[in-house]
């Protein structure tokens, strides 16, 4: 339950086998190796050399296969052995050696890619053959051959399209330069027509033409009636079809076989991965150098894991000063869920205290308190094991919501929140039922808010002493006393004391305890004020220890935004509340009440559910981040990235080889 201790170490290998080991460690997953320009070993010796040169072959494969997986998948006819839950394929490690060891594969991706190219193809030749379809159409009762329409001698011939609501006045003004114009047919709104002029008039009709919108077709390269050339196209429109299905067809016996892309597309990812690794780090003629990281815990690991090549070594190294050390997190079973939330707000530095164990009793706590409805905690339950049974991998967050909803059911319960107040409305107070849900009950917030506040106010409180108190430890730890005095310890003495003394003047402690606090702060608010800031001069150490006082105002309003979790628990249980009313009415129609009553209470209670969970993950988030780590958490560590073996498509499962 803190962050990981890191080991600098260096591992040198011999050019011969250094692919081999990148293999090993990748499978290990336990190093995080620096290229050339992060390691402190070539910084010593910038004689050493770096291929920094990316291995062009490899990338171009994964592309290639990323491209032609993709493609197949659009052509599946089968569905993939995957779901929202399990996203990858699981297959066995002999199907996976046996794919990366062969080169069916290679051939797959070759005959894959021909025919992608070929309906690319193809697919371009219809749209260009019914381009041209659509443009003859129009011309189709035009019986003279295309080639005809050409100049002649004296006389000039422009065919294209005129609008409709132009063509009298174009007639018109074509008299006037002596010309004529003939349609042969239409296209929506626009006439196919044949305009005729004297050369010499050509370019006084051809402005004419245009200020008319007219559109200038060409049947230059055609030869042939129109009706000719509609049946040449429609029989080559035909042709392209019949090989566009055939290829449609080949892609789709294709996409049955994708596994093996898929399988492969991971196999060259990883191996690319490692290649990138192995050509950014300092090497010299005969030796490659991987300096890096592991976790303290895993070194012993990583020796037994490098004693097995015969060429190769490993030793630790200082940790030079200045030198940013990456950090991961550790925590107990129970525990590990929470990091999610850790990750959220960014990784700790490494004298930072990691927050996951602090944050997480709270977080469920808080989240619980927030939805405060056991019913919703029990169908919340429900439906994340029946995720949790379904989903592959990593099911840490899946964890975090169950302990979630486990806390809602308790503080449901004790709040007496089932449905909101559907035991008393729908079933009837002083029933058998409601006299259960009494039992159980602590208070009711709709009747008693005040202890519902209160117990918001005390958590709220109670976390952010927390907070100063981890910080205070922290900073002992970091031998930073000044810190821990001054920063924490009088703030936890100063903080208490005002409580006390704002209790006993209530009444609700004995006011002997009230004179000693007030002194007690009294003298904590002068240690504030006199060494809050205490590398500046005069002038800044008093702004500085007056600025520090007034953040006691900061704690007086975080502690104040704990409230939420009141002012949630009771919209969640209002709207619960209003639902099970329209419900009572609803039943109350003849003949369909209890079907439209019973439908408007599982559509008003869900959309309840949803919208109170979002708002309780939110709002417990908030707390953690705004109020309760800025108390003791720097924050802004660099995250541990150890090279791993890493699958888009498929996961590799060992137990299906039995």
């Amino acid at each position: 339950m803190a962050i990981a201790e890191m080991k600098k170490v260096m591992i040198a290998s011999h050019r011969s086998e250094a692919e081999d080991l990148l293999d090993a460690l990748q499978q290990a997953g336990i190093v995080q190796i620096l290229d050339a320009e992060r390691a402190m070993v070539s910084k010593e010796w910038p004689e050493l050399c770096v291929e920094s040169k990316r291995p062009r072959d490899l990338s171009e494969m994964v592309s290639r296969l990323d491209k032609a997986v993709t493609f197949l998948k659009e052509y599946a006819t089968d569905k993939d052995d995957t779901s929202v839950f399990r996203p990858l394929v699981e297959v066995d490690s002999k199907k996976y050696k046996e794919v990366v060891s062969g080169d069916s594969a290679e051939k797959l991706l070759v005959e894959t890619e021909s025919v992608s190219t070929a309906i690319e193809q193809f697919g371009t030749s219809k749209e260009n053959v019914l381009g041209v379809l659509a443009g003859l159409e129009p011309w189709k009762d035009m019986t003279d051959a295309v080639e005809y329409l050409v100049d002649f001698g004296s006389t000039s011939c422009i065919t294209g399209l005129l609008p409709e609501q132009n063509y009298e006045e174009i007639v018109e003004k074509l008299v006037e330069l002596c010309g004529a114009i003939e349609v042969v047919g239409t296209r929506g709104n626009m006439q196919a027509c044949i305009v005729v002029c004297m050369k010499e008039d050509k370019g006084d009709v051809q402005k004419l033409l245009r200020g008319g919108d007219f559109e200038v077709v060409s049947f230059e390269r055609m030869k042939g009636t129109v009706a000719e050339l509609l049946e040449s196209r429609r029989d080559e429109l035909s042709d392209i079809e019949s090989k566009l299905a055939a290829a449609n067809e080949k892609s789709v016996e294709l996409a049955r076989e994708r596994l093996s892309l898929q399988i492969y597309f991971d196999h060259c990812q990883n191996l690319l991965t490692r290649e990138d690794t192995r050509t950014s780090v300092p090497a010299t003629e005969n030796t490659v150098l991987l300096e890096g990281w592991v976790k303290k815990k895993d070194y012993s690991k990583l020796e037994k894991l490098i004693g097995k090549f015969s060429a190769s070594s490993v030793s630790e190294m200082e940790i030079a000063e200045g030198e940013e050390v990456p950090v991961e997190i550790d925590n107990p079973s129970a525990v590990r869920p929470f990091e999610a939330i850790t990750r959220l707000y960014g990784m700790p530095s490494a004298k930072d205290v990691d927050p996951t164990v602090f944050l997480a009793p709270f977080f469920a706590l808080f989240f619980g308190l927030c939805l405060t409805d056991a019913a919703y905690g029990l169908i919340m339950l429900g439906l994340l094991w029946w995720m949790f049974k379904k989903m592959q991998g990593d099911k840490g967050f899946l964890w975090l919501f169950i302990t979630c909803a486990a806390v809602t059911v308790v503080a449901g319960a004790l709040t007496g929140s089932w449905f909101g107040n559907a035991v008393v409305e729908l079933v009837g107070e002083g029933s058998g039922l409601d006299e259960l849900r009494k039992s159980i009950m602590l208070f009711d917030p709709m009747e008693d808010p005040m202890t519902f506040f209160m117990l918001s106010l005390g958590l709220g409180y109670f976390q952010i002493l927390c907070g100063l108190v981890i910080a205070f430890c922290n900073n002992l730890k970091n031998k930073d006393y000044a810190t821990a005095i001054f920063g924490q310890l009088t703030w936890l003495i100063f903080l208490n004391s005002l409580l006390i003394f704002g209790l006993s003047k209530g009444g609700l402690i004995p006011a002997v305890f009230g004179k000693p606090c007030a002194i007690l702060a009294i003298i904590q608010a002068v240690l504030i004020f006199l060494f809050t800031e205490r590398k500046s001069g005069m002038a800044g150490r008093i702004g500085g220890g007056v600025f520090a006082l007034f953040g006691a105002v900061f704690y007086f309003g975080d502690i104040l935004s704990y409230v939420r979790l009141m002012a949630l628990g009771m919209v969640t249980a209002g709207l619960g509340m209003a639902v099970n009313i329209l419900v009572k009415l609803v039943m109350e129609v003849p003949y369909v009440g209890f079907i439209l009553g019973a439908l408007l209470f599982v559509v008003g209670h869900l959309f309840n559910l949803a919208m109170s969970t979002l708002s309780s993950f939110v709002h417990s988030l908030r707390l953690q981040f705004v109020e309760f780590f800025p108390k003791f958490l720097e924050g802004g560590g660099k995250d541990f990235v150890p090279l791993k073996k890493n699958y888009k498509h498929v996961l590799v499962n060992t137990k299906k080889d039995n």
